[in-house]
């Protein structure tokens, strides 16, 4: 078996593609369904399913940058 090895970059921008998608909460969610997008991404990030482990990374990333930015924002000029 040929196995090729993907950069971890390149694996974080594919999770925040499906993450995102573009398309507003609402229209993705079913209509019994509880569970934010946030939630639902942090259960699977601490599944076994294989490269869920990218699916917390991706989220920790998200999460700096936003903080980031936030502290950005606030600074006085």
């Amino acid at each position: 078996m040929i196995r090729v090895r993907v950069p971890s970059s390149l694996v974080v921008m594919i999770v925040f593609a499906a993450c995102g998608g573009g398309q507003s909460g609402k229209s993705r969610t079913a209509a019994g369904d509880s569970l934010t997008e946030r939630q639902r991404d942090s259960i699977l990030a601490q599944s076994k399913i294989p490269g869920a482990r990218a699916v917390g990374k991706a989220m920790r990333v998200a999460d700096s940058t936003s903080a980031g930015i936030r502290a950005a924002d606030s600074i006085a000029p």
